[in-house]
């Protein structure tokens, strides 16, 4: 019982991940406005936030391993709950800018420590209900904030609903702590983690499995925040019509991971992977089609596309690459998939600002052959260690 009450805090941690990381994009094209500053500068608080978590990764091993997972889970949570306060609150762009890290920061960890816990100690289907979890919070703040641009209201009242809903899963989890238990091999782990990371990128596979994480960060990051954009200036869509949409696409990533759950009885992680991948190029070819009525259907395609492929990776690292440095590898990998975040959709808006946000798409399926290409290449290089595990 107390096992099956974990994982459902656990669960509840990753709902508050989702929730922060859907609501930039939805708001954007009335926030620019407001704010009186150019459209692509939407991609310099992703970068700020997805630095932040690039940081806390890289050292999540030891802050975990000094302070536990539970109160780095309840205190990584608090950070985003002020920022996103903080963000309601905000009438300045650099306001904006400097709340981005405390969001980043706080994201970090927590999602290293848990993702890590989960695939030592749980089948593949909690991990893709875990990332469902993550799902429903990135669903439920696109529908918050379109529900008040809708009615007329500012995008500050979206953030400040989802910064309380923050503040409410904050006291959920400080009352859990009991709960955690205590790792009784804390000081072997830290060595461990030392010791794997000064030769980490001597690992077999390694090198492939950061593109690939990279490359699907920055495809689900970039979507997610510049889809809205897309429908707003190509398709002539209003921002509340736009922000609809990218609530659909993370709905296909919420209701994928639950599927995916069942179906990792059916198959396997890496079966799941290239599925997944396959259904992103049929959404991308869906959206290019000139029908608007495809285009929540490609919308839909694309989230549903993305929803196995992170957390199977994710759970296939300690077959990867065993697991006495999943730990420090986790952090890696979460690391790298981060620096996509950060950077590609910043490189984007940059792009959309030269060019148009008709690209979005062109970027889209560029990054998506990088990462199907180096998926292969990883599932070859590692494929002696599978077999022995």
């Amino acid at each position: 019982m107390k096992k099956l009450l974990l994982l459902i805090i656990i669960y509840l941690a990753f709902i508050s991940l989702g929730l922060p990381d859907a609501l930039l994009g939805p708001a954007w094209p009335k926030m620019y406005i407001d704010l009186n500053v150019p459209v692509h500068f939407a991609g310099i608080i992703s970068m700020i936030v997805a630095g932040g978590t690039v940081i806390s990764s890289l050292f999540s091993a030891r802050i975990i391993n000094r302070f536990g997972v539970a109160s780095v889970t309840t205190f990584s949570v608090l950070m985003t709950a002020f920022a996103l306060l903080g963000f309601s609150y905000s009438q300045h762009f650099i306001y904006l800018c400097l709340l981005a890290i405390p969001l980043g920061l706080g994201a970090g960890c927590v999602d290293v420590a848990l993702n890590n816990y989960v695939a030592l100690h749980y089948q593949a289907r909690h991990m893709n209900w875990l990332h469902c979890f993550w799902g429903v919070g990135a669903t439920i703040s696109p529908m918050i904030m379109s529900g008040y641009l809708a009615r007329g209201e500012s995008w500050a009242v979206g953030y400040n609903t989802v910064g309380w809903v923050q503040v409410g899963l904050v006291i959920i989890l400080f009352a859990s702590i009991p709960l955690w238990m205590a790792n009784p091999k804390k000081q072997h782990a830290e060595h461990e983690s030392k010791k794997s990371f000064k030769n980490v990128f001597k690992i077999k596979g390694l090198k492939q499995a950061l593109i690939v994480f990279f490359c699907y960060c920055a495809i689900e990051a970039t979507f997610g925040l510049w889809g809205a954009s897309y429908l707003v200036f190509e398709r002539n869509y209003t921002a509340g019509e736009a922000a609809k949409f990218v609530s659909i696409y993370y709905s296909g990533i919420m209701l994928g991971r639950f599927a995916s759950g069942f179906l990792t009885q059916l198959l396997n992680n890496r079966q799941l992977v290239y599925i997944g991948q396959g259904l992103i190029v049929l959404g991308v070819i869906t959206i290019l089609l000139p029908f608007n009525a495809t285009l929540l259907s490609g919308f839909f395609m694309i989230g549903l596309g993305c929803a196995p492929i992170f957390p199977s990776l994710l759970h296939e690292t300690p077959l990867n690459f065993g697991k006495h440095q999943s730990q420090e590898i986790m952090g890696m990998q979460m690391a790298s998939a981060y620096i996509g975040i950060t950077f590609m959709p910043l490189l984007f808006g940059q792009l959309a600002a030269q060019f148009t946000h008709a690209s979005l798409l062109w970027f889209i399926g560029t990054l998506l052959i990088v990462q199907i290409y180096a998926t292969f290449d990883l599932n070859r290089k590692t494929a002696k260690l599978h077999k022995l595990i």
